[in-house]
C-alpha cells in the first residue's frame, strides 16, 4: 500500500484547511492505473470541488458518487440531473466536479471509482462546518435595584458547536452553558445572573461568538443592562428673596426606571393658585402676592416606587426689608474664631515669657554695676 499527500487547491473561496490525498490503490506493476481523492472542508452555503486524481489512466471507465452512492457522472457524461453538480475538469490525470450550495445533508464520502481488471475506488470525504450568526440576548429575569437580572446568550445554530462567552469591561463573567443537538447542528446557550444596584443601569455587556469556521472577528452582541429602581425627586428652588409682583419658578428634577411621566405638583392643606401654569416638571405662578405664600409639593411614581419633594414659598412686601444670612457655614465660622484665639493666646505667652526673662537679665547684672 503506498500513500501519497499533496496539497490541492482550495475548493471555494470559503474552502477551510488543506485538502488530503490518500492512494489506496495496490499497485506493483510500474505503469499500474490508480485513483486518488481528496477531503474537501467548507462553510455551509459555499461550493465545494471534489477532485479524482488519475495515474497512468488509460481511458478506462470512471465514475463518481454522492454520499447516497448516486452516481454523479459516468467518464465525464451526466448521470445525475440536479444542476447543484458540475462537471469543471475531466482530463487523463484529474476528474474534478463542484456542488453548490453545500449543506450539511451533503456531508459524507465522494466516491471514485475506476473500473480496470480490478476495480478500484477511494473516498472523498467532504466536511460542511457552520458558524454562527450573531448570538441574541433574551432577559430571564428584570434587574430591580438589589435584585439579580438573568440574561441567557443564545447562538441557535452551529457545527460544531460555537463557544460564547459573556464580558464586561474586558473581564470574563462566567455563564452556565448548555447544549442541544439537532441531527448535526447545535444550538448552544449561556446564562448569567449578576447582581444589581441603582449605579449599574445601562452598563455594557456583550456575548460573544467564537468558531473555528469564524476565520476573521468574532460574532458579538453588545447589550445595555436595564435595571429597574424607583424615582426620587428634587425641587430646584429659585434664587433670591421673592417679593409681591415676580414670578416663581420651579423645576422638579425626577429620575427613575423606568422614568416617570405623569409628575403631580399640589399645595399642600390648599388648592393650587389659579394662576399657576404647569407644564410637566415646571411650575411657575405670575405676579405673587402674599396668599401663595404655603408649601408645594412635586410627587412622582412608577411602578417600583413613590418618591416626593417640598418647597416653601414665603412672599414679601415690595418695602420690606428682610436680612439675608450669610452664606458661611457656621463651622467655618467657629474654625476661624478658634484659629484667633489660639493665636492671641499664643501671642501673650510668648510676650510674657520674653518680659520675665528680660526683667531677671537686669536683676543680675546690678549688683556687679554697683561694685564698680
Amino acid at each position: 500500500m503506498k500513500a501519497v499527500r499533496s496539497w490541492g487547491p482550495l475548493p471555494a473561496p470559503f474552502s477551510m484547511g488543506l485538502c488530503t490525498i490518500v492512494l489506496l490503490a495496490v499497485c506493483i506493476a510500474p505503469h499500474c492505473q490508480t485513483v486518488q481523492a481528496e477531503n474537501v472542508t467548507v462553510l455551509e452555503g459555499a461550493t465545494a470541488q471534489i477532485s479524482c486524481r488519475l495515474n497512468n489512466y488509460d481511458g478506462s471507465i470512471v465514475v463518481i458518487q454522492n454520499p447516497r452512492r448516486q452516481t454523479l457522472f459516468f467518464n465525464g457524461s451526466r448521470a445525475l440531473r440536479d444542476e447543484r453538480y458540475q462537471l469543471v475538469t475531466f482530463t487523463s490525470r484529474l476528474l474534478r466536479i463542484s456542488v453548490a450550495n453545500v449543506s450539511v445533508s451533503d456531508e459524507g464520502g465522494f466516491y471514485c471509482q475506476l473500473y480496470t481488471d480490478s476495480t478500484h475506488h477511494q473516498a472523498a470525504s467532504l466536511t460542511v462546518l457552520v458558524p454562527p450568526d450573531t448570538p441574541t440576548v433574551e432577559v430571564k429575569q428584570d434587574g430591580v435595584e438589589g435584585g439579580e437580572s438573568e440574561l441567557t446568550c443564545v447562538s441557535p445554530r452551529s457545527k460544531p458547536a460555537a463557544t460564547l462567552k459573556w464580558m464586561r469591561n474586558g473581564r470574563e463573567i462566567p455563564g452556565v452553558v448548555q447544549q442541544q443537538e439537532q441531527g448535526k447542528i447545535f444550538s448552544v446557550s449561556s446564562t448569567i445572573r449578576i447582581p444589581v444596584e441603582r449605579k449599574d443601569n445601562g452598563a455594557a455587556l456583550s456575548c460573544e461568538a467564537f468558531h473555528p469556521a469564524l476565520d476573521g472577528p468574532k460574532r458579538i452582541r453588545h447589550y445595555r443592562l436595564d435595571v429597574y429602581f424607583a424615582p426620587t425627586v428634587k425641587i430646584v428652588p429659585p434664587t433670591g428673596i421673592l417679593r409681591e409682583g415676580d414670578s416663581l419658578s420651579l423645576t422638579c428634577s425626577v429620575t427613575g426606571n423606568p422614568l416617570p411621566l405623569n409628575i403631580q405638583w399640589s399645595k399642600i392643606n390648599d388648592t393650587l393658585p389659579e394662576r399657576a401654569e404647569i407644564s410637566g416638571p415646571t411650575f411657575q405662578i405670575s405676579r405673587l402676592s402674599q396668599s401663595h405664600n404655603g408649601t408645594y409639593l412635586c410627587q412622582a411614581q412608577n411602578d417600583y416606587g413613590r418618591a416626593a419633594d417640598h418647597y416653601t414659598l414665603l412672599v414679601y412686601d415690595p418695602g420690606a426689608v428682610v436680612e439675608t444670612h450669610s452664606a458661611v457655614p457656621y463651622a467655618v465660622i467657629g474654625g476661624v474664631l478658634a484659629l484667633l484665639v489660639f493665636t492671641v493666646i499664643c501671642v501673650l505667652i510668648v510676650t510674657i515669657w520674653c518680659s520675665v526673662r528680660q526683667k531677671g537679665s537686669y536683676r543680675t547684672r546690678e549688683p556687679i554695676l554697683a561694685w564698680y
